[in-house]
């Protein structure tokens, strides 16, 4: 993108606390988990410095419309797929194939291990390099590391990622909001209390 471009955010309240969502006139490039005003400047420092644009706050935007009313569907139980247009600027090469594949084969309510996600990329043994292309979105156990993996959780579901051996595996926006979500489609019972 260059300098002309404009990247619009806003904060809105979900089940698992405020997501910062960004957008281009491409699309969705960026939802950020437990959204305080320490992790927004962090990732709006990000959005300067990776796309060339300085970012504009605009919680009424056409361009954040639809993002927004799709994940309150989401939230809310009644949308299973997301239709978003995705600007998948902040993400390349390897990263970008398998977030890409995790976004388009592993619907709702499915998980997938991360050794079968390399396979499905014809990478067969970077299980590892998977777990590192999921990402490490800030956390509250980490809120000031870099935003390396997906930066569209939810949207592109990282989440649905487990071990291969069953385990839930980790989860840059914090093992709960992982287990939060699992939970809301059906893959995790419900917490009991």
């Amino acid at each position: 993108m260059d300098s002309n471009g404009v990247v619009e955010w806003a904060v809105v309240e979900s089940d698992i606390g405020p997501l910062m969502l960004a957008a281009t006139e491409t699309g969705l490039v960026s939802v950020v988990f437990h959204a305080t005003p320490e992790i927004r400047d962090r990732m709006l420092e990000r959005l300067r410095a990776r796309l060339g644009a300085e970012p504009v706050e605009a919680p009424g935007s056409a361009r954040l419309a639809e993002p927004v009313r799709q994940l309150a569907a989401y939230f809310a139980g009644t949308l299973r797929e997301f239709s978003l247009d995705l600007d998948w600027s902040l993400t390349a090469g390897f990263n970008r194939q398998v977030l890409r594949e995790l976004a388009r084969g592993v619907p709702y309510g499915a998980v997938a291990g991360y050794g079968e996600l390399a396979e499905r990329v014809g990478q067969p043994g970077a299980a590892q390099a998977v777990g590192a292309a999921m990402g490490s979105n800030p956390s509250p156990s980490s809120r000031l590391r870099s935003n390396r993996g997906d930066p569209i959780p939810v949207v592109v579901p990282c989440h649905r990622v487990v071990e291969n051996d069953g385990g839930i595996g980790g989860f840059g926006g914090g093992l709960e909001t992982k287990r939060q979500l699992l939970a809301l489609e059906g893959v995790l019972p419900q917490p009991l209390f």
